[in-house]
């Protein structure tokens, strides 16, 4: 018997469960659970031998947890951020492809700053700090995290890296007060959804502290706006991610706190969620 052809047959009836339940990326989930299941990249799963009985029973088990709308990256234990992989679960934020733009926008904003100083602000799993220091090896990269149970999880992803963690609340001023006027980047995914907004049933297993942020969702931007301009140099930029409702008040934010050169940026559903600017 032809083994890789049964795998395939039961990607396939893994993928058909998961589109019912309404996943949006059936095909992909369930290729992406099979390969953890064997231990194999997802690429070599048309070469994969057959799952025994044990494999195909945890195969089962994660589809049905998909199907109810556990998070994929909470059930193969990782998520993926441009070109770092690092581990989640439950109790920390999990990143998702928007924040492409955020790395994207940041790496951008430092070409022609040789041994820049960035700061992550609400660094959550630590993805974000280790992508840019990925991106720019010469770069000192501090990342600020206040939640203990975040804290824990960048500590792990971090743990090797060049990267320094901080535990810090960045609505605080004296938060990195050793950096004020030091870094050349700010980057931030901070929580800014506001208080009460339906969201997915993926989003719903993070911790709410780090997706609502008040009645309106600019609680924690607020005060972020300052502690950016306080951390930058002259020069400096700062880069924002915020809900595509947010745009206009984001900028006015960052205005009042000193920041010129304002911008929005589009995610590649042509949304407004990034928002720079530049230390007067």
């Amino acid at each position: 018997m032809d083994t890789t052809r049964v795998t395939r047959t039961r990607v396939a009836a893994a993928a058909v469960t998961l589109a019912e339940a309404g996943i949006g990326s059936p095909r992909v989930d369930a290729e992406l659970l099979a390969a953890h299941v064997l231990g194999i990249p997802r690429t070599r799963l048309v070469l994969a031998p057959d799952l025994d009985d044990e494999a195909s029973r945890r195969l089962d088990e994660l589809v049905e947890r998909r199907a109810a709308r556990e998070p994929l990256q909470h059930l193969v234990g990782s998520a993926v951020l441009g070109p770092v992989a690092v581990a989640v679960g439950p109790g920390v934020f999990v990143p998702r492809p928007e924040t492409e733009l955020l790395l994207t926008e940041g790496v951008a904003n430092l070409r022609g700053t040789a041994a820049p100083v960035v700061v992550d602000l609400c660094t959550g799993s630590g993805a974000l700090a280790l992508a840019l220091a990925v991106a720019r090896p010469d770069a000192t990269v501090w990342a600020v995290e206040a939640d203990p149970a975040a804290l824990a999880w960048a500590g792990r992803n971090l743990a090797g890296s060049a990267v320094r963690l901080v535990e810090g609340d960045v609505t605080v001023a004296e938060t990195l007060a050793e950096l004020d006027g030091a870094a050349d980047l700010v980057v931030a995914n901070p929580p800014y959804v506001p208080a009460d907004t339906p969201v997915s049933a993926e989003v719903a297993h993070d911790p709410a502290r780090a997706v609502f942020a008040g009645a309106d969702g600019l609680d924690v931007i607020r005060p972020l706006a300052g502690t950016a301009a306080r951390l930058l140099r002259p020069g400096g930029r700062v880069v924002v991610e915020h809900d595509e409702s947010h745009a206009a008040e984001v900028l006015d934010l960052l205005g009042a706190a000193g920041f010129t050169g304002l911008g929005t940026r589009l995610d590649l559903a042509g949304r407004p969620r990034v928002a720079v600017g530049t230390r007067a």
